[in-house]
């Protein structure tokens, strides 16, 4: 899986004025939480952050601040509803012996047999939550549509892959081919055809 650096400056809690002032300046409150270690609140430059929250990609973050090193991961933000300017970030440390579960971009490859029949291909979902060691963690998943035939669906329950483990729901549609009116007139033909 893919890595990025990320440095913070530490912070105090404070009150709302000064988290107000602290975005002002271009900073984003911060906290990272987990396992074994306290809380810690810290800092991060918004274009930092972007880098992050402004991209399809997951990432194991290499996290400093003031010297302090931690292994961490995106876990959700908080964004104002009007500029969608993230206003708060939370962040999970992890450990390279520890299963971690993350949403992982989901990469749709083939030609679906019910596409060339006329078929539209709607995809649902684009990521995909999963548990696995960080060592085992893809940057993508792959899924092959090639056999996705009219009318059929692709959900999270039919899908595997090695070392890893699908926590989002077996229900999750991940891409489906609707019948278009050119496909169901090229079907009716076919149908019509074949009587004759």
């Amino acid at each position: 899986m893919k890595r990025i650096e990320l440095k913070g400056q530490s912070r105090e809690v404070v009150k709302k004025s000064a988290l107000k002032a602290m975005r002002a300046q271009g900073q984003v409150p911060c906290i990272l939480y987990g396992q074994g270690i306290e809380n810690v609140m810290f800092s991060l430059d918004s274009k930092e952050l972007k880098k992050i929250t402004h991209t399809p990609y997951s990432y194991i973050i290499d996290l400093e601040v003031e010297g302090k090193k931690y292994m961490a991961i995106f876990y959700t933000a908080q964004y104002h509803p009007l500029t969608d300017e993230t206003l708060h970030a939370d962040f999970l440390v992890v450990s390279e012996d520890k299963p971690v579960s993350i949403e992982i971009p989901i990469k749709i490859e083939g030609n679906s047999e019910g596409v060339r029949q006329g078929g539209k291909l709607l995809v649902s979902s684009r990521k995909l939550k999963v548990s696995a060691l960080i060592k085992n963690l893809p940057d993508e998943l792959k899924v092959d549509i090639t056999n996705l035939q009219l009318g059929k669906t692709i959900t999270a329950g039919d899908l595997s892959f090695e070392g890893l483990q699908i926590v989002s729901p077996k229900a999750t549609i991940i891409c489906a081919v609707k019948m278009t009116r050119a496909a169901l007139g090229a079907a009716a033909a076919a149908a019509a055809a074949s009587k004759k």
